[in-house]
């Protein structure tokens, strides 16, 4: 039978309904405020005509306090998948223009198909979070929606990459969901994530807070460490989800998208060389051995505002992807702290379960002193690193740069902890601790210089770092690959990046470790 004219029409109006979500008045308001809508956002993250939707027609559950005859186009939610830069992607878009993108039994269900989808077609999935929170009006039925949500996140967790864009409200139990994702981005402005907001706080607790210092971007990306991006505008989240993927595989079955040259260039890099300071208690800036090391400078650093005692990222080293980890003496002196800990360790662990190859780059002075540290957990966050490093099986390289001093440099990938190559700059300086200590602690003195007028305190400590601590004793115990010049470091890495890509090491049966949370 021939499809009618009425039939073709009615067909096209249903679709213009769903396609204009809560009404082309509320999404010019949303446009005046330099947000995009759901579409919007779906449409600048795929390529052009590759998007297909799931559950378009869907509708809201028909128990609902006082909404049994409300339409809500495509129940509040945009799901399906496409491609993004050649590549699957699964992908769903609260939409606000719609009750607020309240999720309610059929907006969850909608999403839970989108994260199962993504699974069977082992893709990626991007999350873009703007919405009001539980749809009240849904009951408990809501609860379970957002239960079942969780539920699948942890599923997909280490199978297929996870990345959350809070581009508006995400209160509640809905902050939930991006925290169990890998990678959470945040716009600087009209977002929020917060599990109370500042109305509850002065109720429950007399304090008045503003929304910046409980649920704002900044706040995220630099004290909770909620938040690993912080973007702009919708426009510059969509670019860092579209960067964030070219280095990403699709999933754990897979490797990363290396982008191997034919030939490993050896030419040496003197550059490298003079970034080390003449004095070695002048900090040095570990960025810009970073932006030397991987390939045109490219890297797109993680958590970059979070715990910046220590740097991570992504970049590429001949072709090969790689995640970074390295100190960054230029803060803290680069000691570990609880923060750096947590999320270096953190960026390790998705690494292993992605595939992705690890470079350590080292300069630490020692797990950061403390009352508050010790009283926080130092202890237990420091060993999160050591498990993080020890239960990685993903080919894992190390450079000692300066400063490699007692438990930090177990902590950063030492051969013990299971690293293939371990490389160390002719500055580098492996010992229980600094030279100065170590000799005040041998002599059981405090050797200050009207103490000490030959300078026997300054010799001792000069004595103990040329023998004890010289990287050719680690060497010579075979606890160091090899003492490399600061020129070859680039070349030298991608030798053995390219050799250890075919690493294969398996580890006794198990359900999972427990690491010390």
């Amino acid at each position: 039978m021939a499809l009618s004219q009425d039939r073709l029409e009615d067909l096209q109006r249903r679709r213009q309904t769903i396609m204009d979500g809560g009404g082309a008045d509320k999404i010019e308001a949303r446009h005046a405020k330099g947000l995009m809508s759901a579409r919007d956002r779906i449409d600048a993250l795929f390529q052009e005509g590759t998007f297909q939707e799931m559950g378009t027609h869907a509708r809201h559950a028909a128990r609902a306090f006082g909404m049994a005859d409300k339409e809500l186009p495509a129940d509040g939610v945009v799901v399906g998948t496409g491609y993004v830069g050649g590549r699957l992607v699964s992908a769903f878009a609260q939409d606000f223009t719609v009750a607020a993108g309240t999720l309610g039994k059929r907006h969850a269900e909608k999403i839970v198909a989108g994260l199962e989808a993504a699974v069977k077609l082992g893709a990626p999935v991007v999350a873009f979070k703007d919405s009001g929170g539980a749809r009240i009006q849904e009951g408990v039925d809501a609860l379970s929606g957002y239960g079942k949500v969780f539920y699948q996140n942890v599923l997909l967790s280490g199978v297929v990459p996870q990345i959350a864009v809070i581009c508006g409200p995400c209160a509640g139990g809905a902050a939930y969901s991006p925290a169990l994702m890998d990678f959470v981005i945040m716009t600087r402005s009209n977002a929020a994530m917060f599990i109370t907001g500042p109305e509850v706080i002065k109720a429950v607790t007399g304090r008045t807070v503003t929304m910046d210092e409980v649920g704002g971007a900044d706040m995220h990306a630099s004290v909770s460490g909620n938040v690993h991006f912080l973007a702009e505008d919708d426009a510059d989240a969509i670019r860092i989800v579209q960067r964030l993927l070219s280095y990403l595989p699709a999933n754990n079955t897979e490797d990363p998208p290396h982008r191997p040259s034919s030939v490993v260039d050896m030419s040496e890099d003197a550059g490298m060389r003079a970034i080390i300071p003449d004095d070695p208690t002048k900090a040095m800036d570990m960025r810009s051995v970073v932006e030397r090391l991987v390939d045109g400078g490219e890297f797109l650093e993680v958590h970059r505002s979070f715990a910046e005692n220590i740097i991570v990222g992504f970049g590429r080293i001949e072709g090969t992807v790689v995640g970074i980890v390295g100190n960054q003496p230029a803060v803290r002196s680069g000691a570990l702290d609880m923060d750096a800990s947590d999320k270096s360790a953190r960026f390790v662990r998705f690494c292993n379960a992605f595939n992705i190859p690890l470079v350590t780059l080292v300069d630490v002075p020692g797990f950061l002193p403390g009352i508050e540290q010790e009283r926080g957990g130092i202890i237990r966050h420091g060993a999160k690193m050591l498990f993080a490093y020890a239960s990685s099986t993903v080919p894992k390289i190390t450079v000692i740069l300066r400063k490699a001093y007692g438990g930090s440099y177990l902590a950063m990938c030492s051969q013990e902890m299971g690293a293939d190559f371990v490389f160390a700059w002719p500055t580098a300086e492996i010992a229980v601790m600094g030279a100065e200590g170590a000799v005040r602690i041998l002599y059981n003195k405090e050797l200050k210089a009207s103490d000490d007028p030959k300078g026997l305190a300054a010799k001792l400590a000069a004595d103990y770092r040329s023998e004890f601590a010289s990287p050719y004793w680690s060497a010579g115990a075979g606890y160091i690959t090899d003492v490399i010049d600061p020129a070859v470091t680039r070349s030298t890495i991608a030798l053995s990046l390219r050799k250890a890509l075919s690493k294969r090491e398996f580890r006794p049966p198990k359900k999972h470790g427990n690491i010390p949370l």
